[in-house]
């Protein structure tokens, strides 16, 4: 009875805090009237304390006793007041969800940033209630903090708001806000399955793409790693103070395949996305060119990060 009284009251404040504010558009500052503040409950006792000691003072007429009980009372106000202005004017930059795949663990990219002079420390971020992030911000720069998103199956996680809070210093209080900033995290199926990865129908198994002979296809840049050779290094861009690039090119031979829904027929519905998924993470691996064909959807053969986004993403969000 208590929790579902909990939850009403939670339910009622998260409708409350959203018909005040709004949606948010990031970059977004952190304003004076959007946070909120409350003791915690070492703040609750150490408010007992101070006011036990009061009437102690007051029956025993001890003035020392009442000058350190004001003295802590000036202190809790002083954290109080130092508590709020770690909060505020705290910038959250970027928010960003990527992809991830079914039965694992998502991440939400958070960007903070700490105007100048002020550095901020301990402040905390999550998607619900409790946060699960934690980050110190020195003046003027930035930090980024990752918060796990279950991602139980597939399909489209939507994350409708964001708590930021600290209780620094000393943890008496605790100030928080609401961030209302509507994010979507695709869950790509599980890769699994083990039927045999199939090739275009309308070639014979082993055939390749035609292209040029002797000439390899341009895939696009990754960092450097130990061992990449000089030749390879995009140079140009480490001149225009890019990080160090590697130029990845593909052999021209490899497989052209087309990933039908059709070809499992005998498989259920999600156990037939997971297969394809499977198909389509070895094929990117292999630098193979592949297509994907669902029920209303039809992908052309390509190969690459993003052709591989677009057909998982395309499985994410069958029916």
């Amino acid at each position: 009875m208590l929790r579902g009284l909990k939850g009403s009251l939670q339910r009622r404040m998260a409708g409350w805090v959203r018909k005040r504010q709004g949606l948010d558009a990031l970059p977004l500052t952190l304003q004076r009237r959007r946070i909120y503040i409350l003791p915690t409950r070492a703040g609750i006792a150490f408010g007992f304390v101070l006011f036990f000691m009061f009437i102690a003072g007051l029956n025993y007429a001890n003035s020392l006793a009442l000058f350190l009980t004001f003295l802590l009372v000036g202190f809790g106000l002083v954290c109080m007041q130092q508590c709020h202005r770690n909060l505020l004017g705290t910038s959250l930059n970027t928010a960003r969800a990527p992809p991830a795949f079914a039965g694992g663990t998502g991440r939400l990219e958070l960007t903070l940033e700490s105007p100048p002079p002020l550095a901020r420390y301990r402040v905390e971020a999550g998607v619900g209630y409790d946060p699960t992030g934690l980050a110190d911000l020195p003046a003027g720069e930035r930090a980024q903090i990752d918060l796990p998103v279950q991602a139980a199956k597939r399909g489209i996680v939507q994350i409708e708001r964001l708590k930021l809070t600290t209780a620094h210093p000393f943890g008496l209080f605790r100030a928080w806000t609401w961030v209302h900033t509507p994010l979507e995290m695709i869950v790509y199926p599980r890769p699994h399955g083990s039927v045999p990865m199939p090739t275009d129908a309308g070639r014979k198994s082993g055939q390749h793409a035609a292209t040029e002979p002797g000439a390899d296809e341009w895939m696009g840049q990754r960092p450097f790693r130990d061992g990449d050779s000089p030749r390879q290094v995009d140079w140009k861009a480490y001149a225009r103070q890019a990080p160090l690039l590697v130029k990845e090119y593909s052999a021209a031979t490899s497989e052209l395949r087309v990933f039908r829904f059709e070809q499992l027929p005998q498989i259920p519905t999600e156990q037939r996305l997971e297969q394809l998924a499977r198909w389509i993470v070895d094929a990117e691996a292999q630098g193979d060119r592949y297509g994907l064909e669902l029920p209303g959807v039809r992908i052309a053969a390509d190969r690459g990060p993003e052709h591989r986004h677009l057909c998982l993403a395309a499985l994410a969000r069958y029916e």
